[in-house]
């Protein structure tokens, strides 16, 4: 008896430590459940703000290239000095022809020293030669000019007789390899190498565009995949990515790392690779089933088109040059007789003009739309080419056949004449569109180029091309890669930490004879192995939050009107449900405000901010330059980057100087444009103040560093 009591004893017990232990594990499960959400909506959050605060500064750019295009259709210049200013502006973004570049970017009349102690290169290019280029890279050895100019030269002449949209077959080698955007980061490239072997007759590869930018080594990654182009023409294939532009690149890094590697020799390496880049394909084809393009389609992408058109035509394809309206009119005027000589559409005297009229061919019926269309348009491109001719401006203009040229000759009997806009349109698509869960196609104003396209978009096109995915790149993606549009649509992105240590993995994809993708990825940053979670979270938050409080500083006028409207009594306090309301008015940066409240603004007992005191604590100082108006440094942060562009635009010998009129005028065409109030004496100031050694000439570089922001420290 006593035996089973205690037994039963022994039972209860075991069975409440069970159930003790039980209850804990499922605390601790509930625990662990909420801590990893919690993360993973810090994350979600983190990676919105960088990806918004990313397209908004694409959108600038937008921006700026509207700013040229009204320059050149609206600015009428008031005296010889403002029209050189505005030529040269301009003129910078244009090719040579091939006999100038030729001459301009001559190789062989550079010397190497015997000092030089970097890798050699004799053309043809042997495996050899690709190898000791990786070796020197990784040593951080620079490769001497003479020799990028020779490799540009010779990529030139290889990418000239390649078609607009490559292809491949996975029938002459085990697999092809698709790697996204490397965006200057050579470690990215280093590893997918290191994982994944160099190319090679069996180890094909397909680098999907944006090669430059952002990271410190574009250049590098440009040498050693050029290199190998040239040694395996047919396993390595490159296609255009929307970085892979000379106006892009004046903004976001890849001019100023030319300029500072190769002092002497630099702006002739950018105008070849300026020419380079736009000889580049636009897209390659495997198997005649998977498409990779860059940035993706819209519901009016032709591949047709896109076969025949002259590619090199498009050196930036975020401006397309245009006329003003007034000037068209005059022109059709001109061509039906309807203006004299000497008199232009106001009635005033005019300047001599060039006749549209044709010289040596009487125009057609205009009942033969299309043969007068035809000859309308060869007409006026022979007067532009006259006067481009005159005032020495030149577009790029092969003087042999290529591959695209000859397309477009071979079909000019039978095929319908595209117009410029169109054929920019489909280019400008390709490389800057992105999917999108909704349907339909819209413009994509969150980049400011391209357009949105939806599943029924991706489906009709894979359809009428009978292909079976598309593989594009132009998105940082979280894992490296991502599947959209019932997996019909993968992005592949190789940039690993992109936005931040521990933000992103790299990754790449290989498609075998039967196209199914195998994805590799990666982390090329030591320090993120070393992270745990929590930790990597943590810091990319942190960083992506100092980037928005910036962003809330550069708008802090804004910010008070717009807080302003909401306090009625002028209070100086607002709840905080305006508060997020009025800040997305004046960013439109698309953010969860009120989700990430608690990291920007301190939580008050009364739901109430007084907004005034908000703003002084995100306020920033500047170095030595307390007596300029807080307004025009407002302005100065919020626009440096399209400063830094025009200001590298004008600097046309990259010397890093510009002079005090120079800068004067930029403000003046800039502020009208942007519609900011800025007095001369504000501009002067702010000239003098710059200008540290009295020498009349501004250097940039002080300039930037002279106005950089930083946190104001707490008393």
């Amino acid at each position: 008896m006593g035996s089973g009591s205690s037994v039963n004893i022994q039972y209860k017990y075991s069975l409440q430590k069970s159930e003790s232990a039980f209850k804990a594990a499922v605390l601790i499960q509930q625990w662990y459940r909420r801590h990893v959400a919690r993360l993973e909506m810090r994350r979600r959050c983190t990676w919105r703000i960088f990806q918004s605060i990313e397209y908004a500064c694409e959108q600038d750019q937008i921006q700026l290239h509207n700013f040229f295009s009204y320059l050149m259709d609206q600015f009428t210049p008031s005296s010889s000095k403002e029209r050189d200013f505005i030529s040269r502006m301009l003129i910078s973004g244009e090719s040579y022809k091939e006999a100038e570049l030729e001459k301009y970017c001559d190789y062989e009349s550079i010397e190497v020293p015997d000092s030089y102690t970097g890798p050699h290169l004799s053309f043809p290019l042997l495996p050899d030669h690709a190898t000791a280029l990786l070796e020197a890279f990784q040593q951080k050895q620079q490769l001497h000019a003479r020799y990028v100019l020779n490799l540009l030269h010779e990529t030139r002449k290889h990418l000239k007789q390649l078609p607009n949209i490559s292809h491949v077959s996975t029938c002459y080698s085990e697999e092809v390899t698709v790697c996204g955007d490397l965006h200057g980061q050579l470690d990215d490239l280093f590893l997918i190498f290191y994982k994944n072997g160099l190319p090679s007759p069996s180890k094909s590869y397909v680098f999907n565009g944006d090669f430059v930018d952002r990271g410190k080594q574009s250049l590098e990654i440009l040498v050693i995949l050029f290199t190998f182009l040239l040694i395996y023409p047919k396993e390595v294939h490159l296609n255009r990515g929307n970085h892979e532009d000379h106006m892009v690149n004046l903004r976001y890094g890849f001019t100023k790392e030319v300029m500072q590697k190769y002092k002497v020799h630099g702006k002739k390496i950018l105008k070849m690779f300026q020419n380079v880049f736009c000889w580049l394909p636009l897209a390659t084809l495997i198997d005649q089933k998977v498409l990779i393009i860059h940035g993706g389609i819209s519901d009016t992408t032709d591949l047709d088109m896109l076969e025949k058109i002259q590619r090199d035509k498009f050196i930036s394809v975020l401006r397309l040059k245009k006329r003003k309206e007034s000037s068209r009119k005059a022109e059709l005027q001109a061509i039906n007789g309807e203006r004299e000589s000497g008199i232009d559409a106001a009635g005033n005297e005019a300047a001599p003009r060039l006749s549209l009229q044709p010289q040596s061919a009487q125009a057609p019926s205009t009942a033969n739309r299309l043969e007068f269309t035809r000859w309308l348009r060869q007409t006026v491109q022979e007067q532009i080419d006259t006067c481009r001719r005159l005032v020495d401006i030149s577009e790029s203009e092969p003087e042999e056949l290529t591959y695209s040229s000859m397309v477009s000759l071979k079909g000019a009997d039978d095929e319908p004449c595209w117009s410029r806009q169109e054929e920019w349109k489909q280019v400008l698509d390709i490389l800057w569109s992105d999917p999108t869960p909704q349907e339909g196609c819209r413009e994509n104003k969150v980049r400011g180029g391209g357009c949105y396209f939806g599943p029924d978009v991706t489906e009709k096109f894979l359809e009428k091309y009978s292909l079976q995915f598309l593989i594009r790149s132009h998105e940082c993606k979280q894992e490296g890669y991502e599947f959209c549009h019932n997996r019909k649509v993968l992005t592949i992105f190789s940039s690993s930490n992109y936005y931040e240590i521990g933000s992103n993995r790299g990754a790449y994809v290989k498609l075998g004879p039967d196209l199914i993708p195998h994805f590799v990825q990666y982390q090329a940053n030591k320090t993120a192995h070393t992270l745990n979670m929590t930790q990597r979270i943590s810091r990319v938050e942190e960083s992506a939050f100092r980037a928005l409080r910036e962003k809330l500083f550069a708008h802090t006028s804004a910010l008070i009107s717009a807080f302003k409207a909401y306090d009625g009594d002028n209070t100086g306090r607002i709840t905080l449900s305006n508060w997020a309301t009025a800040v997305e008015s004046v960013l439109r940066l698309g953010l969860p405000w009120r989700m990430l409240r608690p990291q920007l603004v301190r939580s008050t007992e009364d739901g109430m901010l007084e907004y005034k005191s908000w703003l002084d604590d995100l306020a920033m100082e500047q170095r030595s330059q307390e007596h300029i108006q807080s307004s025009l440094l407002e302005v100065i942060y919020r626009n440096r980057s399209n400063l830094e562009t025009i200001f590298r635009i004008i600097d046309r010998d990259h010397s890093g100087l510009i002079s005090f009129e120079e800068f004067q005028q930029t403000w003046k065409l800039f502020s009208s444009h942007m519609n900011i109030e800025l007095t001369d004496d504000g501009i002067n100031d702010l000239v003098r103040s710059i200008d540290f050694n009295k020498d009349g000439n501004i250097d940039f570089n002080e300039f930037l560093e002279a106005f950089r922001l930083v946190k104001q420290c707490p008393a």
